[in-house]
């Protein structure tokens, strides 16, 4: 396991998303080192400098829970705040719910949590209406994306980069639809990068997966119905711990994620806020790293000042 790490003090274990790494976490780790914690951000199992296991099981959720408790003791913590972006904010729910003695509290960017259950995901995405295919089923499909993605990496990047931004023009279905037939790059807005990602920004994260591939960094997709198989025990479960909600006002995931987010009051009892930012996309942490920052260190100061507090009886 791959990780960089800054700081010392309590221990806050930064998780990335779909499709970057470590690197994505760049504007938090001084900050959060400079306030007195430390701030380790890895990368994830198939990406980056991380093992790469080649059966897509590998990959289902119960397996990154147990990894991500292990990175904890190697560092030899008892406990981490997990931080998590996208499909890094999934698994740290996940872990957040299956292991709450070792994550006491959590912070979500970008992506709500949903307790597990409901429809199987599979089927919830063959019922979805209209001509164009939902991109998660097109993740899913061995080889599709693969092929679309590997002949030009870093043009790839930079589009999908691009059109989840909030500074993207929003024009038709974007690259969550993707035309029955075609590719999800047919959807990306045009456009120079957006201003917060500078050409050698692109180039660490397309360096990386020109290296790597995108098999690793894929299964995550495609172990959704495994995972829901996997959780069934935990149907409905709320997470009790202090927890934070970020993201961005722009950011389209939002719109078929948005009974998730009214849903707080009852899935996250201990939240502490929900955050939108005006004219943010996707890419919360790295379009508006202050303001993230800022966010994360406030809400931070206040759960490990209960755990010194419990320390001290």
């Amino acid at each position: 396991m791959h990780l960089v790490e800054q700081g010392r003090g309590p221990l806050v274990l930064l998780l990335h998303g779909f499709p970057e790494s470590w690197y994505s976490w760049r504007h938090q780790l001084p900050a959060l080192a400079a306030a007195g914690y430390r701030a380790v951000a890895v990368d994830a199992r198939g990406y980056g400098r991380s093992a790469r296991p080649g059966s897509v099981e590998a990959y289902r959720a119960v397996a990154l829970v147990g990894e991500t408790v292990r990175v904890v003791r190697e560092l030899g913590e008892r406990r981490a705040v997990l931080v998590g972006h996208d499909w890094g904010a999934t698994l740290a729910g996940q872990a957040a719910l299956l292991r709450p003695e070792v994550f006491p509290a959590v912070a979500l960017l970008g992506v709500p949590y949903t307790p597990p259950g409901g429809p199987r995901p599979s089927e919830v995405f063959a019922a979805m209406p209209g001509d164009d295919e939902f991109y998660v089923p097109y993740l899913q499909r061995p080889g599709a994306a693969e092929a679309e993605i590997e002949r030009d990496v870093r043009g790839w990047l930079a589009g999908f980069y691009t059109s989840l931004s909030g500074s993207a023009p929003v024009e038709g279905p974007g690259p969550h639809f993707v035309p029955r037939g075609g590719e999800m790059r047919e959807r990306f807005a045009k456009g120079p990068l957006p201003p917060w990602l500078a050409e050698e920004e692109l180039d660490v994260y397309a360096g990386e997966f020109e290296r790597t591939g995108f098999f690793g960094a894929l299964a995550r997709y495609r172990n959704m119905d495994r995972d829901w198989e996997d959780l069934a025990a935990w149907e409905g479960e709320p997470l009790r711990q202090p927890s934070l909600f970020v993201a961005g006002a722009e950011d389209a995931s939002l719109r078929w994620l948005a009974e998730a987010v009214d849903a707080f009051d009852r899935t996250l009892p201990a939240l502490a806020g929900r955050h939108l930012l005006d004219g943010c996309g996707h890419w919360v942490q790295q379009e508006r790293p202050d303001e993230v920052n800022e966010v994360l260190l406030g809400w931070l100061a206040g759960v490990t000042a209960r755990w010194e507090a419990g320390a001290t009886g």
